[in-house]
């Protein structure tokens, strides 16, 4: 079974990112899911980025969640959904050992924190014209250019515009496309 760091959305840590930890932990995974908000939730992604920009922007989340690394295993799959993609993939880039990424609704591109380690599996997951996701320059090509760069790297696309659609908290939730995607985020974890 698979040890998952999982980081939250923009949102925070809504009832839909425990849910979503709690369906990992029931297949019989580890799940760690710290949150780096102190406990604040927010009604939509400008109320997020808001209070991102008051704890002291990115910078200010990316040493809260390498600081939730202290005390876990090296070797853990890195997972995160649209902001916590950010230290997802640069812990997956620079931390030792990880055996693996899952990366949902976000991607950035591979330079943005050197190289893409030899071998590292990983997913990206996005809806096919999901705005934040899709832009030009963006997340998707990101994605793609990772992808086509390692082979070790493959992109799921699910039809619909929504962005944070596996979070069965908030109103962009997909009740199909979560369900495959969790099927394929399992399968992914199994395999491991």
């Amino acid at each position: 079974m698979a040890d998952v760091l999982l980081f939250h959305h923009v949102q925070g840590l809504t009832p839909g990112m425990a849910a979503f930890a709690e369906t990992l932990r029931s297949a019989g995974h580890t799940v760690h899911l710290p949150d780096l908000f102190d406990g604040h939730t927010f009604d939509s992604i400008d109320d997020g980025m808001a209070h991102v920009r008051e704890i002291g922007g990115f910078a200010a989340v990316l040493a809260r969640a390498e600081s939730s690394t202290d005390g876990l295993p090296h070797e853990l799959v890195y997972a995160g959904f649209s902001l916590g993609v950010v230290p997802a993939q640069k812990l997956a880039q620079t931390r030792p050992g990880g055996r693996g990424a899952l990366f949902y609704s976000a991607c950035l591109p591979e330079e943005e924190f050197g190289t893409w380690p030899s071998g590292l599996r990983a997913q990206v997951h996005g809806m096919a014209d999901d705005p934040f996701f899709t832009e030009e320059d963006g997340d998707l090509a990101a994605a793609r250019a990772l992808a086509a760069s390692h082979p070790s790297v493959e992109i799921f696309l699910y039809p619909g515009d929504q962005h944070l659609f596996a979070d069965d908290s908030l109103p962009d939730y997909d009740q199909k496309a979560s369900a495959l995607l969790v099927s394929r985020t399992l399968a992914f974890l199994a395999s491991l």
